[in-house]
């Protein structure tokens, strides 16, 4: 399934190259103005008091504590080479997505997936053929 995000990243990158490339973002409104990254409309009523305070207080809320730490530990996987470490590395970070899945109030098609599920579910298949 990540092969599939991946091929979809690299054609959304591609299609974006090309939209620059023939000058199609060159006369968007706002072009050169800075962004404004106050604007928290996207935000819950209840909760813009709550993450203005965190953000001066130079916090980040919880779930997005998790996906920093998720984005790290999976930085890290990528250059483990010991096979024990990677097998530490996998299941931190599976437990990482689990925890930030249950915390999250959103469909569970919007979840993250964890990582090298298709793996452990062809490796349980193949265990099964043999039973």
């Amino acid at each position: 399934m990540s092969n599939l995000f991946n091929i979809f990243d690299k054609i959304a990158e591609e299609r974006i190259r090309e939209a620059i490339e023939r000058g199609e973002f060159d006369d968007l409104p706002g072009k050169g103005e800075p962004l404004d990254l106050e604007d928290d409309s996207h935000l819950p009523a209840d909760l813009r008091l709550a993450y203005k305070i965190l953000k001066n207080a130079d916090c980040l809320p919880p779930e997005l504590e998790l996906r920093k730490e998720i984005r790290t530990t999976e930085d890290l996987l990528a250059g483990v080479q010991d096979t024990q470490e990677k097998y530490k590395q996998m299941k931190k970070l599976n437990y990482l997505i689990m925890k930030l899945n249950m915390t999250r109030r959103t469909p569970v098609t919007m979840e993250e997936k964890q990582r090298y599920y298709e793996k452990v579910v062809d490796k349980m298949g193949s265990t099964k053929k043999r039973d």
